[in-house]
């Protein structure tokens, strides 16, 4: 499968479906540089990299790589695109700890039985909101805990519409993981806030109305309560 296109700026680089079935899904911003949201797992490196050759982007052009949380299948990738194309990587400092410990069990490595190596972290993010500049584009990164200590949910107001990359924001919040049901509680009612037009899933997809994002993140209540995690 060939990316998929979010909106005349964004799109779908990697996942599951484009990839390989390990990968939460990348997205690719044009900002005149590409800014990927998300490595993958770096099982589907190679495609990915081909993905973002055939929308016509050079590789060694990409800006950064903003890493929402700490799990391998968004960040397995990160290390390969830091060793080929020198990319800089930008993630919240509550889970660069996690990865540059290489911590076997908040990466969920295990899952995918695998030894996961640490890597370094160019740029640590640290409290509630911060704000990256790319050719004068303003992408917001917001720290909202709850799915990792550190996950944060990235946000740009692009062409008159605001989209918003949630990454795992439907996941399980398993204990095994240290998730924290009454944090994640006040990111979701965040993501309410912000009120966006479309919003990009690592695994669930993407929601390109209003209606349909509230509908998802209302969904997302809903399965949390009847699994019993809230």
């Amino acid at each position: 499968m060939k990316p998929i296109q979010v909106t005349d700026k964004v799109f779908m680089v990697a996942g599951a479906n484009l990839t390989d079935y390990r990968d939460g899904a990348v997205y690719l911003i044009d900002l005149g540089e590409p800014v990927l949201i998300d490595s993958g797992s770096g099982f589907g490196f190679n495609k990915t990299v081909q993905n973002i050759e055939y929308l016509g982007f050079n590789p060694y052009d990409i800006a950064a790589i903003i890493l929402t949380h700490c799990h391998l299948d968004h960040v397995g990738g990160a290390h390969l695109f830091k060793q080929r194309f020198s990319t800089g990587l930008i993630m919240h400092e509550l889970d660069a700890r996690i990865v540059e410990r290489a911590d076997q069990r908040l990466t969920a490595a295990f899952c995918f039985d695998v030894e996961f190596q640490p890597f370094a972290i160019d740029e640590k993010l640290s409290g509630e909101e911060s704000i990256i500049m790319i050719n004068d584009h303003k992408i917001v990164c917001a720290h909202t805990p709850g799915h990792t200590p550190g996950s944060i949910s990235v946000y740009i107001d692009l062409n008159g519409e605001r989209i918003l990359f949630a990454q795992d924001i439907g996941a399980p919040l398993l204990k095994e993981f240290d998730c924290d049901p009454k944090a994640w509680v006040k990111s979701i009612d965040y993501m309410f806030y912000l009120n966006p037009d479309i919003l990009c899933d690592g695994h669930s997809g993407i929601f390109k109305s209003k209606e349909q994002v509230r509908e998802y993140l209302q969904y997302c209540i809903g399965k949390q309560l009847e699994m019993g995690y809230l």
